[in-house]
């Protein structure tokens, strides 16, 4: 145990700040989750210390090809999930815009969603607007409440879209 201890040290101390500023580069500059791929690439490190075996190459690029494939797979399964919509707790509204700043946005909003197929738009207004549930959205839609999360999350991706071609964000 001592050496597996001792093995996570000197990974940590010779590859540690290379392999984080890597998987910082890796998750889009979020660094709490590249925090946490480079601990599960250390975790790997430790489960599978032959991997790290000089004759095999070199150890900073086992931990490189390990924390991207890992970065890969996460982004996967982030790609396939569909997303959980929680309408319990609508946002709050900003408090930092005025009056006519609240106008613009909401027209610039009204604009972009008339873009948005009917059935993208409906759930929208069902679930943010009107502040219901994923299950009082499907009961007022007369569709699962399944297909109100699957249509949900494809419409807020739909709606990102739009805005983006409007020139309103990023």
């Amino acid at each position: 145990m001592a050496d597996d201890d001792e093995l996570i040290r000197v990974l940590h101390a010779e590859h540690g700040d290379a392999l984080f500023a890597h998987a910082v580069r890796l998750c889009d500059g979020d660094r709490q989750r590249a925090e946490d791929l480079v601990q599960e690439t250390l975790v790997r490190a430790w489960r599978h210390p032959e991997a790290l075996d000089p004759d095999r190459g070199s150890a900073r690029a086992w931990l490189f090809t390990t924390a991207r494939r890992l970065a890969i797979d996460a982004w996967r399964r982030r790609e396939v999930r569909v997303g959980e919509v929680v309408t319990d707790a609508p946002p709050e509204p900003r408090t930092d815009l005025d009056e006519a700043d609240r106008a613009v946005e909401a027209w610039t909003i009204a604009e972009a969603l008339e873009k948005l197929s009917p059935a993208h738009r409906e759930v929208l207004v069902e679930c943010f607007y009107r502040g219901r549930s994923v299950a009082e959205a499907a009961a007022a839609l007369g569709i699962p409440s399944g297909t109100v999360k699957s249509r949900t999350h494809y419409a807020v991706r739909a709606l990102r879209l739009v805005l983006d071609e409007m020139g309103v964000t990023r």
